[in-house]
């Protein structure tokens, strides 16, 4: 996976590139060979030594040297620093002050400095000289080596083999430098061993642009340089040096937790007014979506998570407890008694779940869903703007960003998203998505190998407490984008694919050793299962992919409901404007490898979706589906096929990003008005539409107020007439309503179910819960004879339940007639619910 083509290898800074031509050296610029910048801030006792060493150095080499200047950048100094520049200007008019009357820092007198320089070369040496002006010949063999390809700039190093530090600091002070060094690199410039040697030589066009481009005024300015060059490309390489310490130097072990505040700051500045702007747009988006949830979460319900909305408040709940009472968070028996539940085998999302325990305990399980809903979509989306703004737009102002943030919302917010985002957060909270693309990204282009690994390493683990099933989707699409840019920049997989290579390998032994014992107890632990079978027909019809979505302004819920699974799974819908405008930008910028790339991995993962077989749209003609491939392999038998469409999201978000850039800068304004009317009638259709809720059914007053535990006794469990399962999972909000008070059997999860351990959804069925289950449907009353009462007796022990509970529902009065047949005796109606105790 290579930089993808028509974008920047990397974000454009300033208008920096890597091109030859745009570090062209103007005429006027070529005739001074060199320019020594010293930045000085009350040096004048050191400074009359410094010069004339400077200046003995460069005169006694003139052939090497050529016409040079001596730049002193006076920072603000109140001594007789700028006197003695003065003093030594008049005798040599190749020295020159630049004095700004405030003291600004380090790197405010550097940028003075070496923006008013001219010379080919620029060297930039510490007022001290700690490192002397002799080893100017070593940094200028190494910048333009003899046979060698030029570099950009040349660093002095104290930490490379070859080194020799001649007078060393206090043990301590050394040891906190060593320390701040370390942590600096690891921060902002890995690879590069000593970023704070104040001796370094750099090409003077590249450097002025740098310099140009900074922002830092004190020690950080070292790293923000380097930082630069190394974003840019641009080559830089590290020189042994000798190095003494000098009495009264101002670098110190604070000047390093100086530079790493500085670094902080300077991140925080890198934040635009837009992309605030943005962030606020779709945090806003995302308050609006669940307005309905938000607006009563006592009470309110999302209408289409059908009993979702109950199983991920428990999810969220349980986890809680169990982190607050130190147990195994990879387990319970509060549901599903007395096998229990497997959670690492289900979504509980940990990654979120545990971390927002505090907000669970002390608000409710309820605030965590609609947190997670909320912050998360945002969250996701500003992933996205930013890996778009980083890899696909090619420039920094605001209408690049705002073609980032255009394309961002579609694939953060595109109707399979919104789907998902009624009852399943693990697919809706992908903001770890666009984070380990990136990091893929970088390691393609070699720069920091080791470290890109390890950041991958630990994002894809985390990723895995988030949510399995979309981090596999999300290495299908990075492959499929992978082997598709690679067919259209062969030249790309000599240079990219041996460190992407080797970033992964990495990533490989950082990731395992931290998931391997969850992913076991998962996988081999109890209550654990092979696979989720969902039948020959969990692919796509052809026409959902052109279809509006049941959540889209112009959708309609009828025909979405007839080509989906549910309204959780609207794993398409598109819509045909959208379809087309993807591929008029296809063909119109087909010429980038990026669209090429992109085009491919869209038109893979959409014909992967269509499942096992296909019908074909208006026939009876059923083909294979190319998902028969992989459907029986591991991992991948346990996918909705349908759900691999969601690849095409950020495919599709990509290819607007793209799109709208180039059309904002189009130099016709016909063009421009044609082309946005086209992208908005394309994106309005899918425009996602607020979620409705419904009241929810209230918790019986037995449970609400604590009445139950006068009927349980040790170990007992309390039986929810009918059992919870998928279709009905009520009761496990009253168990979230209790503080986990009791334990039930039955319940909504994934579990075992057979010899062969298959994955199904919910509890392991026994008859007397298929019984009840019957008789909630179809509502009618079976005849209860001995052999029902015995083996209702049977199961009953098998839960050790103390009590059962009816509370009011549809096909009450069989159910109550059916349970009263069952145990051979009357109801007594207590706390708004009918209850049976079986003492």
């Amino acid at each position: 996976m290579g930089p993808p083509g028509g974008a920047v290898a990397d974000p454009p800074r300033g208008g920096v590139t890597d091109s030859a031509a745009d570090v062209a050296r103007p005429a006027s610029v070529a005739r001074v060979a060199l320019s020594v910048v010293v930045p000085a801030y009350n040096e004048e006792e050191r400074l009359p030594a410094t010069l004339a060493a400077i200046r003995a150095h460069l005169t006694a080499a003139p052939d090497r040297w050529g016409d040079w200047e001596l730049i002193v950048a006076d920072d603000g100094s109140t001594d007789g620093t700028a006197r003695v520049v003065s003093e030594a200007a008049a005798d040599e008019p190749r020295i020159r002050l630049e004095r700004d009357p405030v003291n600004r820092g380090k790197g405010g007198a550097l940028r003075r400095g070496v923006l008013a320089s001219t010379g080919r070369r620029v060297l930039v040496t510490d007022a001290d000289l700690a490192t002397p002006i002799e080893e100017l010949d070593r940094l200028a063999d190494a910048l333009e080596p003899a046979g060698g390809q030029p570099r950009a700039a040349a660093i002095g190093s104290r930490a490379l083999p070859g080194s020799r530090i001649e007078t060393h600091q206090h043990r301590l002070r050394e040891w906190l430098g060593r320390l701040g060094n370390r942590l600096i690199r690891a921060v902002a410039v890995p690879g590069i061993r000593d970023t704070q040697c104040g001796f370094k030589l750099f090409d003077g066009p590249r450097v002025r642009r740098a310099f140009a481009d900074s922002r830092l005024n004190g020690w950080g300015i070292d790293v923000e340089i380097l930082r630069h060059f190394r974003r840019a490309g641009w080559p830089v390489a590290e020189v042994p040096v000798r190095w003494a310490h000098q009495d009264g130097s101002k670098v110190g072990a604070p000047a390093y937790a100086q530079v790493l505040w500085e670094l902080v700051r300077l991140r925080a500045r890198a934040v635009r007014r837009v992309d605030l702007v943005v962030a606020g747009l779709f945090l806003l988006g995302s308050v609006l979506l669940y307005r309905g949830l938000w607006a009563d979460l006592d009470h309110s319900y999302l209408r289409d998570s059908m009993q979702d909305q109950n199983q991920w408040e428990w999810f969220f709940a349980v986890t809680a407890d169990n982190v607050g009472h130190l147990r195994n968070p990879l387990f319970t028996t509060a549901q599903g008694f007395p096998e229990g539940v497997n959670l690492m085998a289900n979504t509980v999302m940990l990654g979120l779940s545990v971390p927002l325990t505090p907000v669970t305990l002390v608000f409710g399980p309820t605030v965590t869903w609609a947190l997670v809903l909320t912050l998360g979509l945002t969250a996701t989306a500003c992933a996205w703007y930013w890996l778009f703004a980083r890899w696909v737009v090619r420039g920094r102002s605001a209408r690049s960003r705002c073609a980032a943030a255009l394309g961002a919302g579609l694939a953060a917010a595109a109707p399979p998203m919104v789907s998902h985002g009624t009852a399943h957060p693990n697919f809706l909270v992908l903001f770890m998505i666009p984070v380990i693309v990136d990091r893929a990204l970088r390691l393609s282009a070699g720069r920091a190998v080791v470290r890109d690994g390890v950041l991958l390493g630990l994002f894809t683990a985390y990723q895995i407490f988030l949510g399995e099933e979309p981090l596999l989707l999300a290495a299908v699409g990075m492959l499929l984008f992978a082997l598709s840019y690679a067919l259209a920049r062969r030249d790309v997989v000599r240079t990219a694919g041996p460190p992407l290579l080797k970033g992964v390998g990495i990533a490989a032994v950082v990731c395992l050793p931290l998931v391997a014992l969850p992913l076991y107890w998962q996988f081999f632990g109890p209550q654990s299962y092979h696979s989720v079978l969902h039948g020959p027909d969990a692919g796509n019809s052809p026409l959902a992919l052109l279809e509006f979505s049941g959540r889209s302004l112009l959708g309609d819920e009828a025909t979405a409901d007839r080509l989906a699974m549910n309204r959780t799974e609207q794993n398409a819908f598109y819509g045909w404007p959208l379809i087309a405008l993807a591929v008029a930008v296809a063909v119109r910028l087909w010429r980038l490898p990026l669209v090429r790339a992109l085009a491919a991995t869209g038109l893979v993962a959409a014909a992967l979706s269509l499942g096992t077989r296909v019908r074909l749209p208006y026939t009876d003609l059923v083909v294979p589906g190319p998902w028969r491939l992989l459907a029986e392999a591991p991992l991948f038998e346990s996918v909705i096929e349908s759900r691999v469409a969601m690849i095409c999201a950020p495919v599709l978000g990509a290819g607007i990003a793209l799109a709208v850039e180039r059309l904002a800068f189009s130099r016709f304004p016909a063009v421009q008005v044609a082309g946005l009317v086209a992208v908005g009638a394309a994106l309005l259709p899918i425009l996602p539409t607020p979620y409705p809720v419904r009241e929810r059914e209230a918790v019986p007053g037995f449970v609400a107020y604590g009445t139950y535990r006068q009927y349980l006794g040790p170990g007992e469990t309390l039986v929810p007439v009918p059992l919870p399962d998928p279709s009905g999972a009520d009761a496990l909000h009253w168990q979230t309503a209790a503080d986990f008070g009791f334990r039930m059997p039955g319940g909504y999860f994934n579990g075992p179910w057979g010899p062969d351990r298959i994955g199904i959804y919910g509890a392991t069925p026994r008859y007397t819960s298929d019984l009840l289950g019957e008789v909630r449907w179809s509502g009618r009353v079976p005849a209860i004879g001995p052999e029902w009462r015995a083996q209702a007796r049977r199961d009953l022990a098998e839960w050790k339940a103390g009590v059962l509970v009816l509370p009011p529902q549809y096909n009450e009065a069989a159910l109550y007639e059916t349970v009263s047949k069952l145990l051979s005796r009357k109801g007594e109606r207590i706390g708004g619910a009918w209850v049976w105790d079986l003492h």
